[in-house]
C-alpha cells in the first residue's frame, strides 16, 4: 500500500511546476479540486505533495487535466505524475 501525503493547491501547484497558469486554466483546474483525498470523484482531482502527484476520479478527468497542463510542459521545472482511480465502469462493470 502507497503512502501520500499532502493537499496541494492550485497556487502551490504553480509554484512548485515554476509556472503561471492562465487564469481560465487555474480556474478549471480549481473548480475541479477536491479536498478530500479519500474516494476522489468522478471530474475531481487531488493533488499530493508526496509523491507529487494529481490523482484524478477517473480517466476522463485525468486526460482534461494532463491537456490543460501539456502547454506548460516545457517551462515546468519538476515533474508531475499524473494518474487516476479506476471506477467500476472501467472495469467493465455499470
Amino acid at each position: 500500500m502507497a503512502i501520500m501525503l499532502g493537499n496541494l493547491n492550485m497556487s502551490s501547484i504553480e509554484a512548485r511546476l515554476g509556472i503561471t497558469l492562465q487564469e481560465k486554466d487555474r480556474n478549471t483546474l480549481s473548480s475541479m479540486r477536491q479536498d478530500d483525498a479519500q474516494n476522489i470523484q468522478p471530474g475531481k482531482w487531488h493533488c499530493f505533495d508526496l509523491p507529487f502527484m494529481i490523482m484524478c476520479g477517473d480517466l476522463g478527468t485525468a486526460q482534461k487535466v494532463c491537456e490543460i497542463l501539456r502547454p506548460y510542459s516545457n517551462s515546468m521545472k519538476t515533474q508531475l505524475q499524473i494518474s487516476w482511480q479506476k471506477g467500476e465502469s472501467e472495469n467493465g462493470m455499470a
